[in-house]
């Protein structure tokens, strides 16, 4: 804790501190219990963090707050890879509006559920093979389902030909690793990619996502250019790797609470509920994007000066009792009438592929859980945890089937 002048004494966070890394959950709920205001002090980037459910939502609703081209850290691409990094969420209202408003429709809940019969055989071909994958009766879920179904749903959603499916779950394996050489290198492929599936529906339209977004027609006329599709594709293949984290989290939360895990085979209709719970109790994202004040303001009484990063600590927010009754316990039966959650964030960022994620995880969990009732993790999952202050994540998640 600190003071500040007449500033008032708020916590403070050592992100490159191990007990911060290892335990995200804890020690970003102390600092909500000391103030709604936190200081995060990262490594060339400091910035405060919101802790508590309320301020969080305000802030990532308020145009006071932008995310722009500082929110982001691009790697190194090849140059005429460029025009097609910028992607929706780094762009500013009235730019961001236009293109969210252009595309929104595509994404609803609706279009999400219709998308389900076509998620379910791709599950299902991953559970085929999982047992060849086995070594001494041991097979890890990470790299042999839940990493390699988010871009299989990609291709899916984008129209990638079967023959270059492989060489895309490549791309989603090394964006998910992170900004360096391998992540450079993937990119001018997912765009040379993106660009033929682009062409292939303006000649052979069908009743897919990109022949929509090609059909797609404002009141005024607007429409997406070829740019911005490639642009959108990109956007896919980077936002659309959460779901890896989230259904790896939420198999190790559920082998970890048994009565859990027994309640939701007993009623398998508890599963969009379910879902819900965990990405509140441990969803991947630790903290939102980085915004960025327009302007000299003040956050819970607090003065933030223009050009400070701000961040809402979903860590925190998504246990606050304020909001959340009993918020430490996992509860699959939880009401979904409760204060939403953060973990796709909240405003007009709020994530796109929100309810395209949420069916795919419905349908990986009701699939695994109903293929193998033994399932059984084969070592501690708490000696797996990445030290990654971003991410909640595994680096592997052993079982046995």
């Amino acid at each position: 804790m600190r003071a500040d002048g007449d500033r008032p004494s708020i916590p403070e966070l050592d992100l490159t501190d191990p007990t911060v890394v290892r335990a995200p959950f804890t020690a970003y709920g102390e600092a909500r219990e000391r103030s709604p205001l936190a200081r995060l002090n990262v490594p060339g980037m400091p910035m405060w963090a919101l802790t508590r459910h309320d301020a969080a939502k305000a802030m990532l609703g308020d145009a006071r707050f932008e995310m722009n081209s500082g929110s982001f850290m691009p790697p190194e691409v090849p140059e005429h890879c460029k025009p097609y990094m910028r992607t929706m969420s780094e762009r500013e209202a009235p730019e961001h509006a236009r293109l969210r408003g252009l595309v929104s429709p595509a994404f609803s809940a609706r279009r999400a559920a219709g998308f389900r019969p076509r998620v379910e055989p791709l599950v299902d071909a991953l559970l085929d093979r999982l047992p060849d994958h086995a070594e001494n009766g041991t097979v890890d879920l990470l790299p042999h389902f839940a990493r390699p179904l988010p871009m299989d749903v990609i291709c899916e959603m984008v129209g990638i030909p079967e023959a270059d499916r492989e060489r895309w779950r490549a791309y989603g394996a090394t964006v998910a690793s992170g900004a360096g050489q391998g992540f450079a290198e993937a990119i001018p492929g997912i765009m040379d990619g993106a660009r033929a599936a682009i062409a292939h529906r303006r000649a052979d339209p069908d009743g897919g996502l990109l022949s929509t977004l090609i059909r797609v027609r404002a009141e005024d006329g607007d429409r997406l250019d070829d740019a911005e599709l490639v642009t959108l594709v990109w956007h896919l293949v980077l936002a659309g790797q959460t779901p890896t984290n989230l259904i790896a989290n939420a198999v190790g939360a559920l082998l970890e609470h048994p009565a859990q895990l027994a309640a939701l085979r007993a009623d398998p209709g508890l599963m969009p509920r379910a879902v819900e719970e965990l990405i509140r109790y441990c969803g991947p994202v630790l903290l939102t994007i980085p915004r960025y004040a327009r302007e000299d303001v003040e956050l819970c009484g607090v003065p933030v000066a223009k050009g400070e990063a701000v961040t809402a600590a979903v860590a925190a927010t998504n246990r606050d009792p304020r909001v959340f009754d009993d918020p430490e316990r996992l509860d699959v039966t939880r009401a979904r009438g409760e204060a939403a959650h953060l973990g796709f964030s909240y405003g007009p960022h709020f994530c796109l592929g929100a309810s395209f994620a949420r069916v795919q995880t419905e349908v990986a969990l009701t699939a695994l859980l109903a293929r193998f009732p033994g399932l059984a993790p084969t070592v501690p999952l708490e000696d797996l945890r990445a030290p990654d202050p971003g991410t909640w994540r595994l680096t592997a998640l052993p079982v046995t089937l």
